[in-house]
């Protein structure tokens, strides 16, 4: 299987790329703004990052859309660097829902921009899948973002986060404005994750 190729060869990587592992829980799965699990969601993944910039990982959690998909797995990769004082990422991202046969998979083609706390992300929905826009900004422990989905709705969150012990934790307000998707949604969501 491809994963675990991919895990065997993370392993034996030279020291000047690092491996990291992390898992999370959280009240509800929230993704620009609309609900994946309508209730807990635990999730986790790996990530390799190698000094060059380069960057690849795998990340999956369960879901309910009330349509036999239970789970879902992102495979990417990316490419992030800096010109002068402006960040630039790179990336690709593949969504697979295991067992489900409703066609919801998809692929996007990644842009990013980051100048100090602001951000600018443009995902590309590869055949036929929508667009998505996000501008985010970065004040403290606060975040604030707003998105705009094609075909869906636009979205804000505003996020807080915090330690607990030896964990990260958060507190987010979300808010979904539905553009053709069938429903408006908010939520107020608690997380906690750890990394290794």
């Amino acid at each position: 299987m491809k994963k675990l190729l991919l895990l065997v060869s993370l392993i034996s990587l030279p020291t000047f790329a690092a491996v990291s592992a992390n898992v999370s829980f959280a009240s509800d799965y929230i993704w620009r703004g609309m609900t994946q699990t309508d209730g807990p969601a635990m999730s986790g993944g790996f990530d390799f990052e190698d000094e060059s910039g380069f960057y690849a990982g795998i990340w999956g959690s369960n879901v309910n859309f009330n349509d036999g998909a239970g789970s879902e797995l992102d495979y990417y990769f990316g490419y992030g660097f800096e010109l002068g004082s402006l960040g630039i990422d790179l990336g690709y991202v593949a969504f697979d829902y295991p067992k489900n046969e409703t066609g919801l998979d998809f692929e996007e083609v990644v842009v990013g921009l980051s100048y100090g706390d602001l951000g600018l992300t443009f995902a590309l929905g590869q055949s036929g899948a929508p667009d998505y826009t996000e501008i985010s900004y970065a004040l403290g422990a606060l975040g604030f973002s707003y998105g705009e989905y094609d075909d869906y709705g636009d979205n804000i969150a505003i996020s807080y986060g915090f330690t607990c012990g030896s964990y990260d934790c958060g507190l987010a307000y979300t808010d979904f404005e539905d553009g053709g998707y069938g429903s408006d949604e908010d939520a107020l969501v608690f997380s906690i994750s750890a990394s290794l």
